[in-house]
């Protein structure tokens, strides 16, 4: 048996692009041995790509992607396959592969100073002109993503909704914000590859998918001759969950506003600042975008939209129909953002009829203490709100529905100012309606 110490190196093997099928390959391996590939194909088109600028943006996927695979055996030393690595590209890779595998690290007992890091071989190559106009909207049939739809929709900006999947389906509720079908890209993990390294005793764990979808979703921009690319990502994942040594371990790392400036930069530096990815919610908090998810997308998908990874995201089966399992961390802390703001029956709705946050359900009481910083349990590795500001959303149901919400245990009042606005990037302002800039 392959042991987890008997690997030196990580190769970054390269990349390659069909244009017939607008099929992307990544490989990587370990000492050039244990090897992986992965796959994503996107929609035809029939715009004439800028190819230059597509080589900048498989090369930028090549690096995100490779965290799903340099987990197996996380060793210290990386080489990218023929070629050097950039200033620029050694410092994002010694982020991303640090920062934004901060669980992985953490779950796996792991010293965050033994793992990766390369260092720059060559200058950076100046960024290229690019003249691409129209925008992507990332889209998983949650909260946010259809928020942001449903203020695009009422702006008349004109926009591709996008998802990334695993299998032939996606979530109904995407097809309706504009009454078509989404642009799906078809990603194919190499799980075989990944099953053979886990019984030579591979690790696994969390990997930054944000930054995978980004990376995706910034080539099929280029394929389509469009130039932004819109999350829909509110102020979160800066509270950390614990620490590993000197290292924040953050679930969301790469939701992160650093993250939105480290991804932004890398773009605009290294592949063309005619091209935007960031998102136009940075700026609200989670409880404000539960708030204005009530005032402008409650009455049309209220029963559609769901955040439960647990109910709607197991391997093999169908998420045509979005829903909700009603015990997990993400469950419980969407039931807190919208309980201020949504009549009591009308969420315990999503939920069976049952109200989670006085559920006498042992792991949901645990969800919640974790969530509201409660007994010393720790805030679940989910995305998730911060514990002051789920605080401030107990006390704003408990002051607006009384005993309706009044719990077991005691809730400190939260002081979080959940309408003030944080930092985003200026150029995506534009997508907000006058009323929210």
């Amino acid at each position: 048996m392959t042991q987890k110490s008997a690997y030196t190196t990580f190769y970054f093997e390269g990349y390659t692009f069909d244009r017939a099928t607008r099929t992307a390959t990544f490989s990587y391996s370990f000492d050039g041995e244990l090897r992986f590939s992965e796959t994503i194909t996107f929609e035809l088109s029939e715009v004439l790509v800028d190819e230059d600028v597509l080589e900048r943006c498989l090369e930028l996927a090549l690096i995100v992607v490779g965290t799903s695979y340099y987990k197996c055996f996380p060793v210290q030393c990386a080489e990218y396959r023929g070629k050097q690595f950039s200033r620029t590209q050694a410092e994002f890779i010694n982020y991303v592969y640090r920062d934004g595998l901060s669980q992985f690290i953490f779950e796996n007992h792991l010293d965050p100073d033994a793992l990766l890091h390369v260092d720059a071989s060559s200058e950076d190559a100046g960024p290229l002109q690019y003249d691409g106009e129209g925008v992507l909207s990332l889209q998983s049939g949650g909260k946010d993503s259809l928020l942001l739809g449903q203020l695009l929709n009422g702006q008349g900006i004109n926009y591709a909704s996008w998802y990334m999947t695993s299998s032939e389906t996606y979530p109904k509720v995407i097809a309706r914000l504009r009454g078509i079908e989404p642009r799906l890209a078809h990603r194919s993990i190499d799980r075989a590859a990944l099953a053979c390294a886990t019984d030579d005793g591979a690790l696994n764990g969390h990997v930054p998918i944000t930054y995978i979808a980004l990376a995706y979703a910034l080539i099929d921009v280029v394929i389509h001759g469009e130039n932004t690319v819109l999350a829909a990502i509110g102020a979160e994942g800066d509270e950390p969950h614990a620490m590993a040594g000197n290292l924040p371990v953050k679930h969301q790392w790469s939701k992160t506003w650093e993250a939105e400036v480290l991804f932004s930069k890398y773009v605009t530096s290294l592949i063309s600042p005619d091209l935007h990815v960031g998102s136009p919610l940075r700026s609200f908090s989670e409880l404000r975008i539960a708030e204005l998810f009530q005032e402008n997308c409650w009455d049309q998908y209220a029963h559609e939209f769901s955040s439960c990874n647990r109910a709607n995201y197991i391997q093999g089966e169908s998420n045509t129909n979005l829903k909700w399992c009603g015990v997990c961390p993400k469950c419980a802390n969407t039931f807190l953002l919208f309980a201020p703001f949504v009549e009591p029956q009308e969420l315990r709705s999503l939920f069976g009829g049952v109200n989670l946050l006085t559920s006498s359900n042992s792991e949901l009481t645990q969800s919640f203490k974790g969530l509201l910083g409660i007994d010393g349990v720790m805030k679940p590795l989910e995305c998730v709100g911060e514990i002051e500001e789920l605080r401030t959303a107990c006390s704003m149901a408990v002051s607006r529905y009384g005993s309706e919400y009044v719990v077991s245990f005691d809730v400190p009042a939260g002081q979080f100012e959940y309408c003030a606005k944080g930092p985003s990037q200026d150029w995506a302002h534009n997508y907000l309606p006058p009323r929210l800039r």
